[in-house]
């Protein structure tokens, strides 16, 4: 390794590079699939990883690498491009289908959209941490031990 150089720069480089090119193909059938959250058949799965090895963005293992540390190469193509806001609310939608709902977690469900457009994927670890839990101030009621959007 080159002094002043570390593994991860090499690797947040990458994953800038895949950004870049996966945002410039969004047309691309099983990227725009992956956008909409559509669902992939072998062959797209297949076309995806080929299209971005011969882009030359990287190289076979590092995309085998992010593939793997993603849990599939269309999680880590999805962490790249995001998730369009339709089907990011479409999905929200069914979850509180038939419920009224009340200010703060209106705003919790806005709050799962962005996060699920900007990144395409959401650790569930993450509604236990900041900005989720400064919803309802510190994210708990007083009488619960959950966070005030779990009481749906």
């Amino acid at each position: 390794m080159l002094p002043g150089f570390s593994v991860g720069t090499n690797e947040a480089k990458f994953r800038s590079k895949a950004q870049a090119f996966l945002r410039q193909h969004l047309d691309h059938v099983a990227i725009a699939k992956l956008y909409r959250n559509r669902p992939l058949t072998a062959a797209d799965i297949a076309e995806l990883e080929r299209t971005l090895i011969e882009s030359g963005v990287g190289a076979p293992e590092e995309f085998g690498r992010a593939s793997e540390e993603a849990q599939g190469l269309g999680l880590f193509v999805r962490s790249l491009v995001g998730l369009d806001r339709g089907p990011a609310k479409d999905a929200m939608a069914g979850f509180t289908a038939g419920k009224e709902l009340s200010a703060d977690q209106l705003e919790f469900i806005k709050l799962v959209v962005d996060r699920l457009t900007a990144h395409g994927v959401m650790d569930p670890a993450q509604l236990y941490e900041s900005p989720f839990t400064d919803i309802a101030h510190g994210g708990r009621t007083s009488s619960s031990t959950q966070p005030r959007w779990m009481s749906w």
